[in-house]
């Protein structure tokens, strides 16, 4: 499991030019892929 947050200069310098908004990016794979439960735990505890 890896999720990615991050701030896109394309999207604050030029196009809908809005500071400080980030994009989230994550990519399962493994029991994360295969089990929706474990992957909605490991989800809940990154959010905290």
């Amino acid at each position: 499991l890896v999720v990615v947050e991050a701030e896109h200069l394309c999207m604050s310098m030029r196009g809908v030019q809005k500071p400080g908004s980030s994009t989230t990016t994550s990519a399962v794979r493994g029991i994360f892929a295969s089990r929706a439960t474990t992957r909605a735990e490991a989800f809940a505890l990154l959010n905290r």
